[in-house]
């Protein structure tokens, strides 16, 4: 089991804006990996985009306590 396929495909999912199949992807890969930062970053972004504000910070923070910097700076600013 590779969360690599999974955050892969949330990526392509991200991109043709299907938010919550992102982030069911986004989940999986978390699952398997639960210290993949840039998962929790991404699945975020698409939490943002559907309107769950509290969902997004609480990815973004997770994110940035694994070190994302760019998740640092989300968190100053959206939460």
């Amino acid at each position: 089991r590779d969360e690599s396929a999974y955050y892969n495909r949330g990526i392509a999912k991200g991109e043709l804006k299907d938010y919550y199949g992102a982030i069911a992807d986004y989940s999986k890969a978390i699952e398997i990996n639960p210290r993949k930062r840039n998962a929790y970053f991404n699945r975020g972004l698409d939490k943002e985009a559907i309107g769950d504000s509290k969902g997004a910070c609480i990815d973004m923070k997770k994110a940035s306590s694994l070190g994302d910097e760019n998740a640092v700076k989300w968190v100053r600013n959206q939460c």
